[in-house]
């Protein structure tokens, strides 16, 4: 497990490759994020927002999502995973948004949570992209990464991750911290090629040392 020191440089060398880390789903606004978030589950972003770009000319509101059959939006992001359970649970959203919060999507991660479709990774992006509310959402990459580095333990799941990370990451660093590891995941430390020999944390990174002793990195 890496101590203070190395995940202090950890920390630093993300900031360093990429410091301009955000979030990649496109969205105008809180609501837009929600769907999306909650559409590119089991999914790249690239085809959310693929999809999004012409749903979210045609649904602007939580009324629009419900003025439809449930067959004509399944049908609307029919190219995503699992589009059944998701259109079905946007519109499950849509309605409880309007019946319990005045159609506006809440600010805090306890009230996100209760929106159906919508797990503690979504409530975490959405309260820290949409509002500014400190949170590190574990997606995939941020499991992957915090695992392949000792920021955790391989046993971890993902409640535990995010609760080690809190813990270890100064809180004012979260958001940001999550961006980064993402892209470090998505575009460097890659679930089936990472990019080791040229990783300015190999000599930190058990995974990566194991990989590079047993030569099976593909570059």
């Amino acid at each position: 497990m890496l101590n203070r020191t190395q995940i202090r440089r950890c920390l630093d060398t993300f900031a360093e490759m990429f410091p301009g880390a955000h979030c990649e789903l496109n969205h105008d606004n809180p609501f837009e994020l929600v769907v999306a978030v909650a559409l590119s589950a089991q999914c790249t972003d690239a085809l959310v927002n693929k999809v999004t770009k012409g749903l979210f000319e045609k649904y602007k509101t939580p009324e629009d999502y419900l003025a439809v059959p449930l067959e004509e939006l399944e049908q609307d992001i029919r190219s995503i995973g699992l589009y059944r359970n998701k259109a079905k649970n946007i519109q499950k959203m849509s309605r409880m948004l309007l019946e319990d919060f005045a159609g506006i999507v809440p600010d805090t991660q306890d009230e996100l949570v209760k929106l159906p479709g919508v797990g503690r990774k979504t409530a975490n992006v959405v309260a820290s992209v949409a509002f500014g509310v400190p949170a590190i959402a574990v997606d995939t990459h941020v499991e992957r990464v915090s695992k392949r580095l000792g920021f955790c333990r391989w046993k971890d799941n993902v409640t535990e991750v995010e609760n080690t990370l809190m813990r270890k990451i100064p809180m004012e660093e979260w958001s940001d911290t999550h961006h980064r590891m993402i892209f470090f995941g998505r575009y460097h430390c890659k679930a089936q090629a990472p990019r080791c020999p040229e990783c300015p944390l190999l000599d930190l990174c058990r995974e990566g040392k194991k990989r590079m002793k047993l030569g099976g990195v593909r570059v």
